[in-house]
């Protein structure tokens, strides 16, 4: 017997009028509800009705709030974004209300779960500005819708890029064959290059003419173009206004209050400590890879200048010179599919689940359904719903949405879905470490088991949200997690254990230049919410033009870089935080990743508390110690 989708089933959107009504129903009952709580004074029950509350928002809102970013028809997606910007209004008048503020300060919490529940609440409705003036209040839910709207158009513009590029057969000398068949042509039979993932890595990593490597580059560079700019801009400046109605100088200051970090100052510090750590390490990467472009084109190094668009294809000549790793040969050995059910495996391997795959009427017909189940009681824990390849109109980078939380005081279970953008020929070792990061988001939602769906899985400070899945990025490149794939695919030949060692080695290669740049992207995000919130190009060619490759004039970066225009805006230094607890983490799994009883230790006091505790208690619960930076330190100086 098939195993069923456990919760509701994802709604079947096969019209703009279809979703334009899901979203008049769900508003309305929403309303309606909030109507009904607003009657009832604050008291021990009081939270669990509220949390409840919560839980029919979510199922109303929660798939409408996501197609935006997965649906075929455009005018689906154009339908969903107009309804998640009334529901961003509806949002900011619930945690604006001031009748259901009173109640939950007059609540009385049960325990430290409920503690922690209600202390998540309050802090929700005083960021929303209940505790403002009238007037003042009024402008904080102006600023927010207006911020909302600016953030949805510039992820639009990103998500909507469908640029391609013409080249000539002699310019593409190096790139993957398989691109150039999958390509279209143009009329005079040029290849049309799209910027997709799966198409500008291998070009850049392989292409072996500068010029076509330098358009791909600055193209991909660009997209967003000078309206994203102006968006960013005027983002960053809303953000300001909004920040000072509360009495903060930034945006920063405002945000960073509510996260491990806790301050500017903390956060700075900690980025200085990492810039003098990669500094060194950068600057031999650089040294290398010019000698490496000195050799391969015959001349002098004294004369030879790196580029940017240089730094992927001399690191992968390097990386097959140095360690004989060609990212491209690991392709064959993980076909996308079973890639998957590797990731799924050593999740059930590590933490006592079974996945299932189910019949589900999706979005596209290769979108596929999922039910999680505890290996040993049968009990249905959640579902997760996967897509795995790149097309028109689909988010282009690789995330996870947690649409629906988990509760145990209701039986609800959780939903996510996780969007990827993978070549159909199979992945190379670094996408299969992509999936497995996403995969960690996705198990994160999927073994929350919190009493409140409000703490429910990445409900959780948010420079602590990537480490669950920054914690098993390194296990890709482990012989042991790696012969699980046979056990999916047994008629798949097994990668080599030598090409593993290899790909670990060449692994280090680099280390240092990747994290400076993780460590330029979190400097010009803090500094762009600073407190005179300056303009977001001017502040680029600034910080890149002092780094030891310079900025490129003409080109705009931050025209793509949704993470900062949307929820990471003054977080997104929490890559490189989460990484430090995760590397920590991670020592706990050295000798044996696949430690079903570290797992499950791990499933307990990590990934099933969600935001129910404080990240510092579970990592010192799981653990046995408080977490340290020692892990992270180390790596980074080897």
């Amino acid at each position: 017997m098939a195993a069923e989708l456990p919760g509701p089933a994802f709604p079947d959107f096969k019209s703009a009028a279809q979703v334009r009504q899901l979203c008049d129903s769900g508003l309305k009952g929403a309303k309606a509800r909030v109507a009904t709580l607003e009657s009832r004074p604050g008291s021990g029950g009081w939270i669990a009705e509220y949390d409840a509350l919560n839980a029919w928002i979510e199922d109303a809102y929660g798939p409408v709030g996501f197609i935006s970013n997965a649906h075929p028809d455009a005018a689906i997606r154009t339908a969903a974004e107009a309804c998640d910007l009334r529901w961003q209004d509806f949002f900011t008048g619930m945690t604006q209300n001031a009748r259901l503020f009173r109640a939950a300060k007059a609540s009385t919490p049960a325990d430290d779960v409920d503690r922690a529940a209600l202390r998540s609440i309050l802090e929700t409705f005083e960021d929303s500005g209940v505790g403002l003036a009238p007037a003042q209040r009024a402008k904080a839910k102006q600023l927010a819708n207006r911020i909302s709207l600016l953030g949805q158009r510039f992820d639009k513009n990103v998500r909507d890029d469908n640029t391609l590029l013409p080249f000539d057969e002699a310019e593409l000398a190096g790139v993957p064959e398989g691109v150039l068949k999958a390509a279209k042509r143009d009329k005079q039979g040029r290849v049309l290059l799209a910027l997709s993932y799966p198409v500008y890595f291998p070009v850049m990593e392989r292409a072996e003419k500068p010029a076509t490597r330098e358009r791909m580059w600055r193209a991909k560079t660009n997209v967003g173009g000078d309206a994203n700019l102006k968006l960013l801009g005027e983002i960053a400046r809303l953000r300001r206004e909004y920040a000072k109605l509360f009495g903060y100088d930034s945006y920063a200051d405002f945000t960073l209050r509510r996260r491990m970090a806790v301050n500017v100052a903390n956060t700075q510090r900690f980025l200085e400590e990492v810039k003098a750590v990669v500094t060194e390490g950068e600057a031999r990467d650089l040294v290398e890879l010019r000698a490496a472009k000195a050799k391969h084109l015959n001349q002098p190094v004294e004369s030879t200048r790196l580029e940017r668009w240089d730094l992927s294809f001399y690191t992968e000549r390097l990386r097959k010179e140095r360690f004989a790793v060609d990212e491209e040969s690991f392709r064959p050995y993980f076909p996308p599919q079973e890639s998957l059910q590797f990731v799924m495996r050593v999740a059930e391997k590590m933490f006592g689940i079974r996945y299932e795959r189910v019949e589900a009427k999706l979005w596209h017909p290769e979108a596929q359904a999922y039910a999680v189940t505890d290996a040993t009681t049968g009990k249905a824990l959640a579902s997760l719903i996967v897509d795995l390849y790149p097309r028109d109109g689909k988010y282009g980078h690789a995330a996870v949405w947690p649409y629906r939380g988990g509760s145990t005081l209701t039986g609800r279970t959780p939903q996510a879905v996780m969007l990827v953008n993978f070549d159909r020929k199979g992945l190379t070792m670094d996408e299969l470490e992509t999936l497995l990061h996403e995969f960690g988001h996705a198990l994160h939602s999927n073994l929350s088991n919190t009493r409140y769906n409000l703490s429910s899985g990445i409900n959780v400070q948010h420079d602590f949200a990537e480490a669950p899945s920054q914690m098993l990025e390194d296990f890709v490149l482990d012989r042991q997690v790696l012969k699980l794939f046979q056990e999916v695919c047994p008629s798949c030949k097994p990668v080599p254990d030598e090409m593993v060692e290899k790909a670990r080695a060449a692994k280090e290669f680099t280390k240092g230049s990747l994290t400076a740049r993780q460590h330029l992207y979190a400097s010009f995000d803090l500094a762009l919410h600073a407190a005179d919130a300056p303009e977001p190009m001017a502040l680029w060619a600034r910080l890149e033009g002092a780094t030891p490759m310079g900025y490129v004039p003409g080109t705009r970066f931050p025209a793509g870089f949704s993470h900062v225009a949307g929820s990471y805006g003054a977080g997104y230094y929490g890559y490189l935080w989460s990484l430090v607890v995760a590397m920590d983490l991670r020592t706990a799994f050295a000798a044996d990743r696949l430690n079903a009883a570290v797992g499950k230790r791990y499933r307990d006091t990590v990934l099933s508390q969600g935001g129910q505790r404080e990240p510092a208690q579970l990592v010192r619960e799981f653990l046995g110690r408080d977490t340290n930076a020692k892990a992270f330190f180390d790596d980074l100086k080897k």
